[in-house]
């Protein structure tokens, strides 16, 4: 009985150890808040790259951490979360100048730490991804109209030089902004197998088949769809189920609404619809598109003379949109924008008005109600979380 007695009372030591440990764990994970990292064009005061804090109570913004780079305009976050990637959208008129950087994330501080730099192979590189191994980054050099590949060492974070550059070809009707082709996204479907890549210039939106072991690139079985003449294909986004991807086209204003075989890696375009009102006969200079984390509503963003961010519903069933707001971005130039992935909140970055506007997102009806929540920065252009 007194063996039984010892065996219990030290079992549940055991427990109440490991019970302990729990809180512990969980009292860190929440102390830790979520981190959102801001991309800027420097040629206008800014110091490179910044990190705020994000109170998820308030929709506050503290600024925690900045790096001088120049013209970080777009970055993306390694799966594991600890290295941050960024291009650098700078070029030159001979010699291909733009660049790619690697920094290390401490989740603990917020801080990021310089690793190194490779070429992308072309200038003015505007967007960047990665797969989900971590192992294969993307780069897309709008003004060369080209992309490219490049390796990772997942252990120390670094950059590897290129392993392939793909040249596009052609041009369409705007003959001031589609003269010659420009990459404008490189965007990976939700089963890592295909690339996605808009072309402004071209007026086409590529499909290459990826190969997640060697990081090869080959054309897919439909090598890309057409777009309307002189729409000028910017950014997509999928559909969490990956069936579905949405396409803002610059010039127009148009969204386009597509099936997707993420077996097969092939577009059925099903719907077109506007991202401005009815009554807006402008230029539209739509930016960005991106999807609710609950797949129930797109929203897009027009620059031009709009400021506006459009929201639409999505039919479950076939993928299409329907139209409920447009509101004003309360500022100028919402070159990029980004919903937190709780879904309570969507924060515009407005380029020319210089400062990040926080708005609360209804997660029933969609619709954005203003904070009051701002972060001033100057030219502030790409926004990306890193949550504990």
């Amino acid at each position: 009985m007194p063996l039984n007695k010892t065996f219990y009372f030290h079992g549940m030591k055991i427990i109440r150890l490991g019970f302990i440990l729990m809180i512990c764990l969980q009292a860190k994970a929440q102390q830790t808040p979520d981190y959102l990292l801001i991309g800027t064009y420097t040629n206008a005061g800014s110091y490179g790259m910044y990190v705020a804090a994000f109170n998820r109570t308030n929709g506050k913004l503290t600024t925690v951490d900045s790096v001088k780079a120049s013209n970080p305009s777009f970055l993306t976050v390694a799966p594991n979360k600890k290295t941050v990637f960024v291009v650098n959208e700078d070029a030159a008129n001979a010699i291909p100048k733009g660049a790619v950087s690697s920094y290390a994330f401490d989740r603990s501080t917020g801080h990021l730490l310089f690793l190194n730099q490779q070429k992308t192979m072309g200038n003015n590189p505007c967007y960047i991804s990665i797969d989900r191994t971590g192992k294969w980054i993307f780069t897309g050099n709008y003004s060369s109209g080209n992309f490219t590949v490049l390796p990772v060492n997942t252990l120390t974070g670094k950059i590897d030089t290129a392993t392939i550059t793909i040249q596009h070809e052609g041009s369409s009707v705007n003959k001031e902004r589609q003269s010659e082709p420009h990459v404008h996204a490189t965007v990976l479907s939700k089963n890592n197998q295909w690339l996605l890549v808009p072309d402004l210039g071209t007026d086409k939106l590529m499909v290459y088949r990826f190969n997640k072991k060697k990081g090869t690139i080959t054309a897919g079985a439909q090598p890309f769809v057409k777009t309307v003449p002189g729409s000028g294909p910017r950014h997509v986004s999928f559909s969490p189920s990956g069936k579905y991807l949405y396409l803002i086209q610059e010039l127009t204003g148009m969204v386009g609404a597509y099936r997707f075989s993420p077996k097969k890696g092939t577009l059925k375009l099903v719907q077109q619809i506007s991202s401005v009102p009815d009554s807006f006969n402008r230029f539209a200079g739509s930016a960005d598109i991106h999807v609710s984390p609950d797949g129930k509503f797109l929203y897009a963003s027009n620059r031009g003379e709009s400021n506006s961010i459009a929201t639409f519903s999505i039919h479950r069933s076939n993928g299409q949109l329907s139209k409920i707001a447009v509101d004003s971005v309360l500022g100028l130039t919402p070159r990029n924008f980004s919903i937190h992935p709780s879904g309570k909140y969507l924060l515009v970055a407005n380029q020319n008005s210089n400062e990040v506007v926080v708005f609360e997102r209804n997660i029933t009806t969609g619709l954005l109600t203003d904070t009051g929540s701002r972060l001033k920065l100057s030219k502030p252009v790409c926004l990306q979380w890193v949550l504990p």
